[in-house]
């Protein structure tokens, strides 16, 4: 009888076991690829890159005083570069997702759908989730793929990659999610997805697809030790932050990001345990903007965040995502951590592109300056900017025209290099460019016939120079 009973139990405890039922490997990828390739774009683009090149067939070893003394002999040249890169159609009017860095300071950007090249228009782009948008220029309507849930792919999901690898065209590779949230202090928002589909130079912008045909995420990087290629590290944008970036850009032209206004650090075991905390979460605030959003609330250099408008801080990297994802004007309450005991803090959320602190770095950043063709002198130049004078080591004061470019026939020629500094004309300072340009007209309307320049060379030498223009 005891056995019978044991028996029993033992029938019915297997029973109620709940099986666990693992997702088969599927029989074939053939049918998701044919839905989706149409709507994978390749991006191909160019640009000018200007150098200058050595008259003679040697070269001077570095530090040589010839160096310099030859640097006139240099003849200025251009070369169309081009790079190529992935992307994705989200609407039928032929909007298109990518990378920022495949499109950045691009001239001309060609899009290719199946067998069809387009030209196509930057809607707007962000350096700091290096996320562009594209408008195809045509009147064609266009097969779109839609974002699916990002927080639903899980580790060990599988997922595919559709692309434009080492220029080849369409490819499609599968692998499965290695990791979620991971950071490789690439960009301001490290978020990443990772994956063993095989990501390679040229599948930068492409989607990352779960077997839905949704697209959880936008493939950005990979770990390529040596540029050996796909070692099965690569790193894709979580749809769901990407989504907001998109929005923003299609409907502004621009990013409008949350902005709190504090420098934050890493709550280390050491801190949280002089602070009492249980362990180290949180963003310690090492100091407040003034007349930020945070000074006006109150918030004071030492305190410790733990929690943004209901969601906890547990990582000192997870403040600036939360933040930047929450709209800007709104209203929220923080769980700060001051003196041993938490308080709360309510206020009204700013603009981060709006701030001083972006504001300044933005200047820094460099831009593509408008070019002037200075006629008489048949050069090409642009206004010195923040970061040659920061790239030369000059003084942060210094304003010139940095020469693009010397004509065959330029008085210059052979008396001046690519990447020379005009700062003085006649000994009155080159405010810019235009400047430059203008001074330029009135010496010849005056029919003066000798120009005096003040220039600095590219070992950042000044020296004056008498030019002949007639």
């Amino acid at each position: 009888m005891k056995v019978l009973k044991y028996t029993l139990v033992c029938l019915l405890a297997v029973l109620f076991i709940v099986p666990v039922k693992a997702q088969n490997a599927p029989k074939s990828f053939a049918d998701l690829a044919e839905k989706l390739m149409p709507s994978v774009v390749n991006i191909s683009t160019t640009q000018t890159v200007r150098t200058s090149t050595n008259a003679f067939p040697f070269q001077f070893p570095p530090g040589s005083p010839f160096e310099d003394m030859f640097k006139e002999f240099q003849r200025p040249t251009e070369r169309k570069a081009s790079s190529l890169g992935s992307g994705f159609i989200i609407n039928k009017n032929g909007t298109v997702v990518t990378n920022n860095h495949v499109i950045a300071n691009a001239e001309d950007i060609i899009v290719r759908v199946e067998d069809k090249e387009f030209k196509a228009e930057v809607v707007g782009s962000d350096p700091f989730a290096d996320i562009a948008v594209l408008k195809i220029k045509s009147n064609e309507t266009f097969l779109p793929v839609k974002f699916g849930d990002s927080d639903k792919a899980r580790v060990g999901d599988w997922v595919v990659a559709i692309g434009n690898p080492f220029g080849l065209g369409g490819t499609v590779t599968s692998g499965i999610i290695s990791a979620r949230n991971r950071d490789i202090n690439l960009t301001r928002y490290d978020d990443f997805i990772q994956t063993d589909a095989s990501i390679n130079q040229g599948n930068s912008g492409g989607p990352l697809f779960n077997l839905d045909g949704d697209v959880v995420g936008i493939n950005t990087a990979i770990i390529a030790p040596g540029q050996q290629g796909s070692i099965g590290i690569g790193f894709a944008i979580p749809a769901n932050a990407a989504s907001t970036v998109i929005d923003q850009l299609i409907k502004f032209g621009e990013t409008r990001r949350g902005w709190l206004g504090v420098r934050i650090q890493e709550v280390t075991k050491e801190i949280a345990e002089v602070e009492k905390l249980k362990k180290p979460v949180g963003a310690l605030v090492a100091s407040v903007g003034e007349k930020s959003p945070a000074d006006k609330a109150g918030i004071k250099a030492g305190d410790i965040i733990l929690e943004f408008d209901g969601k906890k801080i547990d990582t000192m990297r997870k403040l600036p995502k939360v933040v930047a994802s929450t709209a800007v004007g709104k209203s929220v309450q923080l769980k700060i951590w001051r003196n041993k005991k938490e308080i709360t803090k309510r206020l009204t959320l700013g603009r981060l592109e709006s701030s001083a602190e972006f504001k300044e770095k933005k200047a820094s950043t460099p831009k593509k300056s408008k070019e002037f063709t200075i006629d008489t002198l048949k050069i090409t130049v642009r206004d010195l900017n923040l970061t040659d004078k920061q790239n030369r080591k000059l003084n942060n004061n210094l304003k010139g025209s940095v020469i693009l470019e010397i004509g065959n026939r330029s008085p210059l020629a052979r008396q001046l290099s690519v990447n020379d500094i005009i700062i003085e004309v006649q000994k009155k300072p080159v405010i810019s460019s235009a400047t430059l340009d203008n001074m330029i007209k009135d010496i010849v309307a005056k029919k003066n016939q000798t120009l005096l320049l003040t220039i600095i060379n590219s070992s950042n030498q000044r020296r004056y120079l008498g030019v002949k223009i007639r």
